[in-house]
């Protein structure tokens, strides 16, 4: 054989043993990710040959699948829609399964899980249909319920947690949408409703409470910075610290003020409970910078910012910024500048504090059953860190009690019940109104539910905006409705 076609066979050779690499791979390794992906029209049709499991609250389906009389045998429907959207998310044959519970745990749903291997054996042995699992949700229907009349017509999200579980008792994102238009089987009007959601300038199908934009988080980052302050060991909630009408900066000839252009005490001196309260922002710009970057980040960090979540859908880490120089991290202390957060985040912040400084990992799945009510999974209540030690905790139960009823929070006063929490007024657009916030927990010993709600560009109330004034309100509704008041 001459030198070309040596070569020639050689250059064949290479071509079809890497055509048999590439089908071996994709047959062999690739097969299993590639049937599970839920936008795989194969496995689509395969899941629509048996019923899907339900999304449960309470013991009521807020998702199922009914028999139809179409190829597709199965239509998923979602009975109230738009409460919880964004907890379900959509089971659709155009788009596959996505946001919420739908997408993150279609493989439990739809039966394909490795978890119900043994399931599926039984079930083709006894010649039962196979379904997929159905997944009861820790939320409180009163508290959802709650948290989106309170919310209206306003954009922004609410959410609520058990402090001593990390249970997601409600999680409501406006503006929502309704899943039942993307389950339909008429594939134009779906079509045509995928792109209109899209399309749609506020955002209707982000899940503003965990994802989307991440917000700045205002003066709610009070309560990191007073942790930092106290768990250093050289402030208490007494302390007397510096609390002028305007902070002078250094690098910079552009001052930190006060809201009201005030002095926060006499002789420009303010108690750390005290300034917490009426949230003195020069109080804890100069105590940010007294702390230092390090000591700051490390508390927020012991308080969950910068961890990645899954709860099972995907959480956006908020986020402290790496550098900060003495400016930047007095604007940061007041949860300005480049502070990021959910409002996750922020309720898991209240919720430490509620339960003695331990941050609970927050989830949304509390059991799992089969088709005839087994129980399949349970998950445990799971510790993520130590953000405070239980002094400190107390001592900012204290001062966020003070909050609410001498402060900037008395809107969520409860009869009968003491409520710790702290307002936010966050600045995050030149020439827009503020975000409003409002963060905290009930009762304030003992606690049942941390709450945090943010209320976009002040909501109804515009440029008049304060967290006590807008979020307040809502947050009240929402423990209210968790204690039974």
């Amino acid at each position: 054989m001459n030198a070309p076609l040596r070569r020639l066979s050689m250059v064949v050779a290479l071509l079809f043993s890497a055509l048999l690499v590439s089908s071996t791979f994709i047959q062999f390794v690739q097969a299993k990710s590639l049937q599970e992906r839920p936008e795989n029209r194969r496995t689509l049709l395969a899941n629509y040959a048996r019923e899907r499991g339900q999304i449960l609250v309470g013991g009521t389906p807020v998702a199922k699948s009914v028999a139809s009389d179409d190829e597709l045998k199965w239509l998923r429907t979602y009975p109230k829609g738009e409460l919880y959207a964004h907890l379900t998310g959509y089971y659709s044959f155009t788009y596959g399964a996505g946001g919420g519970i739908e997408g993150a745990e279609n493989a439990l749903l739809s039966g394909s899980s490795d978890k119900l291997f043994y399931r599926r054996v039984s079930d083709i042995l006894t010649g039962k249909d196979q379904t997929g699992a159905s997944l009861e949700l820790t939320i409180n229907a009163k508290a959802q319920a709650a948290a989106e009349k309170a919310l209206g017509d306003q954009r922004g999200a609410v959410v609520a947690l058990d402090p001593s579980t990390g249970e997601v008792l409600a999680l409501v994102s406006h503006p929502s949408y309704d899943p039942s238009v993307l389950s339909s089987h008429d594939t134009d009007a779906v079509v045509k409703a995928w792109k209109d959601l899209n399309a749609d300038p506020t955002r209707p199908m982000v899940d503003r409470a965990i994802a989307g934009n991440l917000y700045p988080p205002g003066s709610t980052f009070k309560i990191v910075t007073s942790a930092a302050a106290l768990e250093s060991g050289k402030f208490t909630e007494e302390s007397q610290i510096p609390g002028p009408a305007t902070l002078d900066l250094p690098q910079t000839s552009d001052p930190l003020p006060n809201d009201d252009r005030q002095p926060c005490g006499p002789d420009n001196k303010v108690t750390l409970k005290r300034a917490l309260e009426i949230s003195c922002n020069t109080a804890f710009g100069w105590l940010g910078m007294e702390l230092g970057a390090d000591d700051f980040r490390s508390q927020a960090a012991k308080f969950g910012i910068g961890d990645r979540l899954t709860i099972p859908m995907t959480v956006t880490p908020s986020s402290v910024p790496a550098e900060l120089n003495e400016p930047q991290l007095a604007q940061s202390a007041i949860g300005q500048y480049d502070v990021r957060v959910t409002p996750l985040q922020v309720a898991m912040i209240s919720a430490a504090v509620a339960n003695r400084g331990i941050v609970m990992k927050p989830h949304l799945v509390k059991k799992v059953t089969s088709s005839d009510l087994e129980v399949l999974d349970e998950p445990p209540p799971e510790q993520l860190s130590q953000a405070v030690t239980p002094d400190t905790a107390s001592a900012l139960t204290r001062m966020m009690q003070g909050v609410v009823e001498d402060g900037t929070g008395t809107a969520a006063q409860i009869d009968g019940v003491d409520v710790a929490g702290k307002t936010g007024t966050a600045q995050h657009e030149i020439g827009k109104p503020p975000h409003a916030w409002f963060t905290g927990f009930a009762p304030a010993v003992d606690s049942k539910v941390a709450v945090a709600v943010v209320v976009e560009d002040g909501g109804n109330a515009g440029n008049e905006a304060a967290g006590g004034r807008v979020a307040a309100p809502i947050a009240k509704a929402v423990m209210q409705a968790v204690l039974g008041k």
